[in-house]
């Protein structure tokens, strides 16, 4: 690719604005061949953050000419490892943060395009969910509410599509990060202030947790955490009769997917799980029951959410690992 030779990228840096001729030629240079180096992912990065003035043509390109460079120019190919992650983090947020929606939707272009990425650039994605939640700040408020303690179902879409990428084609159940961010934005939320959607992906997502830690095969995550249309006009209810409605409608049906593993199928998916760590080069943290019931419990109370769900698995649920079925009855006697 010829991008440092078709533009002067010391003189847009110069006058702090990147127009539309600048996104023009760039854009020819990247489809003449097709390439990027090193040296101009870097350059194109600092463009980005040494421009206020943008126009409206730059963010697209960026996002796509970014993301082919680190998912389908740098080894492995179709894969991001844990180095190329730690690339890219540095890269768009050096002081642990991202700074502007162009760069989120950069990170998001990534998970939505890699066959797999590792665990911790899907972490840094749901972290930025989680400082919008708890901080109010952060590119996903920059338009909107900055009132903390609050969820809007437009980040509540962004939780699925993140959870969605790092799935992949397989059927791998939500990891202990994942879970960790969930449970810590559900315990941010101010008393009567989740929304329906938040609910449903909240007790879905924990479900999965819960029956993987049991024996249980999960589904793919998007079965597992599919939306339902009908939940927009239940906003109304609070979580334990929103979870009681869920039981008669789309809880059930996705539960009815989950399967008892035999030990051939857990030895399949464990060698699932060790191929992506070796092309990541990073360890899937595997949610686990005795860790999950001591996060839930961790502050000596569980939100209205937390407890539809542990109602739902005392009156449904066949197959519980033990420290779950313990926590069931503690709550249960209290």
């Amino acid at each position: 690719m010829s991008i440092l030779r078709s533009v002067s990228i010391d003189d847009i840096i110069s006058r702090g604005s990147i127009r539309d001729h600048d996104v023009m030629r760039m854009r020819q240079s990247f489809y003449d061949d097709g390439l990027i180096t090193p040296e101009e992912a870097t350059q194109l990065i600092r463009l980005n953050e040494a421009c206020p003035v943008q126009d409206a043509a730059w963010s697209p390109f960026f996002v796509q000419a970014i993301c082919d460079y680190i998912v389908n120019q740098t080894e492995p190919e179709g894969y991001v490892t844990a180095a190329n992650a730690d690339w890219l983090i540095a890269m768009i947020a050096p002081e642990g943060r991202i700074r502007s929606k162009t760069e989120l939707d950069l990170l998001l272009q990534v998970l939505d395009t890699a066959r797999w990425s590792p665990e911790r650039l899907v972490r840094f994605a749901l972290d930025e969910v989680k400082r919008a939640v708890i901080e109010g700040d952060g590119p996903l408020r920059i338009n909107g509410t900055r009132q903390t303690g609050t969820i809007a179902d437009s980040e509540v879409d962004l939780i699925r599509r993140i959870l969605y990428a790092f799935g992949g084609d397989g059927n791998i159940a939500i990891t202990r990060a994942e879970a960790e961010v969930l449970i810590a934005i559900e315990e941010s939320l101010v008393s009567g202030t989740p929304t329906a959607a938040w609910t449903d992906l909240f007790v879905k997502a924990m479900a999965n947790v819960i029956l993987a830690t049991s024996g249980y095969a999960p589904p793919s995550r998007e079965e597992a955490l599919r939306s339902d249309a009908w939940l927009k006009r239940r906003a109304d209810l609070s979580p334990s009769n929103l979870v009681a409605a869920m039981v008669s409608g789309s809880l059930s049906s996705v539960w009815d997917t989950y399967t008892e593993q035999s030990s051939e199928e857990r030895a399949l998916a464990r060698l699932e799980r060790q191929r992506v760590e070796i092309i990541t080069n990073e360890e899937i943290t595997e949610g686990e029951a005795a860790w999950l019931v001591e996060r839930l419990t961790r502050d000596d109370r569980l939100t209205p959410t937390e407890l539809a769900l542990i109602d739902y698995l005392r009156r449904e649920a066949t197959m519980l690992h033990p420290a779950l079925v313990d926590l069931v009855r503690r709550t249960t006697a209290a």
